[in-house]
């Protein structure tokens, strides 16, 4: 699970055509309405259980499965009423709001998902009998939930270097990680009891078709031909298999090899094999480029307004261009605590981490020269490009995967932990008739 709570997950349900919830405030317009559960400050109401009853039934018969009476599902679904609602009360103490801007844009996201326009989205709403209006406050809901369990759970989630180097070196780790090929094969066997001659045979074999496949012949045809492998009659395609599955030197050899490319023939405890890519994904070298750069940052201050600054910045770049010492001058007058006692340095960075203008103007000033005085959000800079690369990343990726990895199965433990937490330590009574009283 990731650790933002993707909104299309949240929703899956509407996209499959089922009913979102309806809220407390259309619910208790229903003259039937009751209390089902006194939550803290809060209720849940009859009709929201109701409600959400309905939506689990429509949910289960979409997938052809028997539908459970009402009476069955009503204390579970209870139950997940009253965790949603104490999260949602913990958004509202903790001063979580969303905007009109920011529901716009995740409904947005979610017709886009669904491959609609807002527009599109609303009809279809309308077909099924839905209220717009419900569904933008499910959202809503959905997205205070979300960063409430960013505050609360995701924050305090602590991935260690070690741990990282622990899982790099597992099986498990290489298994989720690894490469990963297409493969065909070509095996000529050997038998279990070969004699040296049987032996010497099949190796010749194997190289005689090794040689017919660099020359050019089709693969699957001499798999088909002379391959005993059980995927012979596909042509030797043995479907994707991960680099750690595969065994030595094959999870090594493979890797350094191109797509449609043959092995030579290598012997196993079956025969001779002989292996083709058919193409490959995952573990790809990821090269990342790096710009050397230094800067020069100015802020504006009370005694030192936009106007003033923005001179300083202007006159520090005429003495550059006049033959000025830049480090020095960085040294002097920069108000970047990160760099100024390095003349300015801010060594081999990736651009990515950059704001956009300084990005921006960066990429625009070629190797050895200065930029004119820019603005961004911290103040006023001049930069100067020392020098452009582009490194191996690959080392980078896997470990931030390995930590993506890490801190999703640390964070769907440490969830359950916090939900089971916030509902103990919650006053909660349940009023729904059948159900067993419980109060805190």
């Amino acid at each position: 699970m990731n650790v933002k709570t993707k909104l299309s997950d949240c929703l899956r349900p509407l996209m499959l055509g089922a009913l979102f919830l309806t809220t407390a405030a259309s619910a208790a317009v229903q003259s039937i309405d009751k209390v089902v559960a006194i939550v803290d400050n809060d209720v849940v109401m009859q009709s929201q259980l109701d409600q959400r009853v309905r939506e689990v039934q429509q949910t289960i018969a979409k997938r052809g499965s028997a539908v459970p009476p009402s009476s069955v599902l009503e204390q579970q679904v209870l139950e997940r009423l009253i965790v949603e609602n104490l999260q949602l009360q913990i958004g509202e103490r903790s001063g979580i709001r969303i905007t009109d801007e920011e529901l716009n844009q995740a409904v947005g996201t979610i017709a886009q998902r669904n491959n609609m326009s807002v527009e599109q989205f609303r009809a279809a709403l309308t077909r099924d009998g839905l209220s717009y209006d419900d569904a933008r406050e499910q959202i809503r809901r959905e997205m205070v939930i979300s960063r409430v369990r960013q505050r609360r759970v995701a924050e305090r989630i602590q991935v260690s270097e070690q741990e990282v180097k622990n899982f790099l070196a597992s099986d498990l780790g290489k298994m989720q990680l690894s490469e990963e090929f297409h493969l065909a094969n070509i095996l000529i066997p050997t038998p279990e009891s070969a004699n040296s001659d049987a032996i010497q045979s099949a190796a010749k074999q194997a190289d005689a078709i090794y040689q017919q496949l660099k020359q050019g012949a089709d693969f699957g045809q001499l798999a088909i031909a002379k391959s005993a492998s059980e995927t012979a009659l596909e042509g030797g395609d043995m479907g994707w298999r991960k680099a750690a599955q595969l065994p030595p030197p094959f999870d090594r050899l493979l890797s350094t090899m191109p797509v449609g490319d043959v092995t030579q023939p290598m012997r196993t405890p079956g025969g001779f094999i002989i292996l083709k890519i058919l193409d490959k994904r995952g573990g790809e070298t990821q090269m990342r480029d790096e710009v050397h750069v230094r800067h020069i940052l100015v802020k504006p201050s009370p005694i030192r307004d936009e106007a003033k600054t923005k001179a300083l910045a202007e006159s520090l770049y005429s003495r550059i261009q006049s033959g000025e010492d830049f480090g020095e001058l960085a040294k002097s007058y920069s108000e970047d605590p990160g760099s100024a006692l390095n003349g300015g340095d801010l060594n081999w960075i990736d651009p990515n981490a950059l704001v956009p203008e300084f990005r921006e103007v960066m990429a625009k000033t070629p190797q050895g020269q200065l930029s004119k005085p820019f603005q961004t959000q911290y103040g006023w800079h001049v930069l100067e490009v020392l020098g452009r690369r582009a490194t191996d990343s690959t080392s980078q990726a896997r470990e931030q995967q390995a930590m993506t990895v890490l801190r999703n199965r640390k964070y769907d433990e440490e969830l359950q932990t916090w939900l089971r937490q916030i509902r103990d330590e919650a006053y909660v009574e349940i009023k729904l008739p059948g159900a067993d009283q419980a109060a805190q």
